[in-house]
């Protein structure tokens, strides 16, 4: 499966205006001028992640005629949380969503999201930098998952969480540092899980103001489970005491 991509200042102007969902965009490091201002304030307004780099890696992208721009293509729309919760309510549905805040392996990312469509989660929660990009890949990995689990951008996972809180979602972190053991907490309420990126886990911002934290036990010697395996154990615990 071939990424799709958009080359050009002028053409990634036009994809973005006219509701293409943009992954990432490469900005050739140093690029000025009246265009690239206002695709670079659109990415801004639109809040397309996006980077600046030497113009040798934008080549090896891409030989094209990219006048040091290129973008591309999200495989998936991307959903707003603001409209997801809401919704949810309406519906009648106890809310189960999954925060991965900084997950960054694709077959992470993938097999987490799987899991996620298979017991039933309403929504994916990632931030817009420093995470995966859904890609041809990470869609495959998930077995087709992606395309059926709604994925929500956030700008910004702490004000993200007291959102969620807001409207009476309790927010329980994953980390290896909580006191509590996974299965005694209470999966019934409205809920949104948390995990943390593969190296360094969920940030100390964000344990400070979830509603509980949780940990698994570990009884061998290599001292935390892989993400997506500890994803799975909370998802189905969650899933055990809903339909328990």
């Amino acid at each position: 499966m071939k990424e799709d991509l958009i080359f050009g200042i002028r053409a990634v102007i036009e994809a973005i205006k006219s509701g293409k969902q943009i992954e990432k965009i490469v900005f050739k490091k140093g690029l000025q001028g009246e265009l690239f201002n206002e695709l670079y304030d659109i990415s801004k307004n639109y809040n397309i992640p996006f980077q600046f780099v030497p113009i040798e890696r934008i080549n090896r992208i891409s030989r094209k005629n990219h006048q040091g721009v290129i973008a591309y293509i999200s495989p998936v729309s991307y959903h707003k949380i603001e409209d997801v919760v809401p919704q949810l309510y309406e519906d009648g549905k106890e809310p189960l969503l999954l925060i991965l805040d900084g997950i960054t392996d694709v077959r992470n990312f993938g097999a987490i999201v799987r899991t996620a469509e298979c017991a039933g989660v309403n929504a994916v929660i990632i931030p817009d930098r420093n995470s995966v990009r859904i890609t041809a890949d990470a869609i495959k990995t998930s077995a087709g998952a992606l395309l059926n689990v709604p994925v929500c951008r956030s700008t910004d996972i702490y004000k993200t969480i007291k959102f969620l809180q807001d409207f009476g979602i309790a927010v329980i972190g994953a980390t290896e540092k909580a006191d509590d053991f996974y299965f005694k907490a209470n999966y019934k309420q409205p809920l949104a899980i948390l995990m943390g990126g593969e190296d360094k886990g969920i940030k100390d911002s964000l344990l400070n103001i979830t509603n509980e934290n949780v940990k698994i036990p570990i009884l061998g010697n290599i001292e935390s489970l892989n993400v997506s395996v500890a994803a799975s154990v909370i998802i189905y615990e969650v899933v055990r005491q809903r339909i328990g």
